[in-house]
């Protein structure tokens, strides 16, 4: 199968390093993003993107300018969009399914591109480092080294997270204040198990989360009785690289799943979708159900 690599058609690599070695302009594409200091990235036109999560729009979109996402260790970040009317997806992929994600990450895109008379689809890949359990290296291979860096005999991802502006196409270094909204219940249903799942309808320019559900969290009462250094060993895929914040976010999320073990009919009255839209200040705002 052919592969387009800077608009050239060229042999299917039979490895992520034999890619780099045919093509070193990624390898330097990729230091030049290494070498970027991280941007904070406010609420407004942002679209954040969680774990298991992805989201697709285009140029037109009048509410939506980024699609973000981080705090990504061992996961990736991938960004693919269409040249032609620069309709772009971003997701957050932890390696549950990639098998099923792929295609619906593929299909997402096309859906918007089914009209355009010319152009490709490129791919971004952020994420990965030379985790200890060696969990990234499922995903990416040998490209790794790209985004590693080792302190103290201990390695640690060097891009945690990025942006892209969709009006642009620039992808960038970024973090994020603003993981909303109903930050808690898209971590819970993550952490739950939930598959990856398309939060926005660029059509309508809404977020829509749910309805969804799960099972009560295994033992989340001992969970929550466990000290830091047990919840990073047991919960995370990369303890040594987490970002400061991550147990209080693990503990808030699991305090979430105690207090909604069944989320269904108190968090979605009526089995109905929480829906949101950009306000005229560019932040989410809660709006009503069809039929509510």
């Amino acid at each position: 199968m052919p592969l387009l690599v800077d608009g050239q058609r060229v042999r299917l690599p039979r490895s992520a390093a034999e890619l780099v070695r045919a093509h070193p302009l990624l390898e330097e594409r990729a230091r030049l993003l290494r070498g970027q200091s991280v941007q904070q990235v406010g609420p407004q036109g942002l679209l954040y993107v969680q774990q298991r999560e992805l989201a697709v729009t285009s140029p037109k979109d009048g509410s939506i300018s980024i699609l973000g996402s981080d705090d990504a260790t061992t996961c990736h970040i991938v960004v693919l969009r269409h040249t032609g009317n620069g309709a772009t997806c971003l997701t957050h992929c932890d390696g549950s399914d990639t098998k099923a994600e792929v295609p619906l990450i593929m299909s997402s895109i096309k859906s918007f591109s089914e009209h355009a008379e010319c152009g490709r689809l490129e791919v971004h890949l952020v994420g990965g480092f030379s985790d200890d359990r060696q969990l990234s290296q499922k995903l990416t291979h040998q490209l790794l080294k790209l985004n590693d860096r080792e302190e103290n005999e201990n390695h640690f991802p060097i891009i945690y997270g990025i942006a892209v502006n969709i009006k642009t196409a620039e992808i960038y270094r970024a973090s994020f204040q603003d993981r909303g909204p109903e930050e808690q219940l898209r971590a819970a249903r993550a952490l739950a198990g939930g598959p990856m799942i398309s939060i926005y309808d660029a059509k309508t320019e809404q977020l829509r989360i749910g309805p969804c559900s799960w099972t009560p969290f295994p033992h989340v009462d001992f969970w929550l009785q466990q000290d830091d250094k047990q919840i990073l060993e047991h919960l995370s895929t990369s303890p040594l690289a987490e970002p400061p914040h991550f147990v209080e976010h693990i503990r808030s999320t699991l305090m979430f799943l105690k207090k909604f073990p069944s989320p269904e009919n108190i968090l979605f009255p009526g089995n109905k979708a929480l829906l949101y839209k950009k306000n005229k200040d560019g932040l989410w705002e809660k709006i009503s159900s069809p039929g509510s």
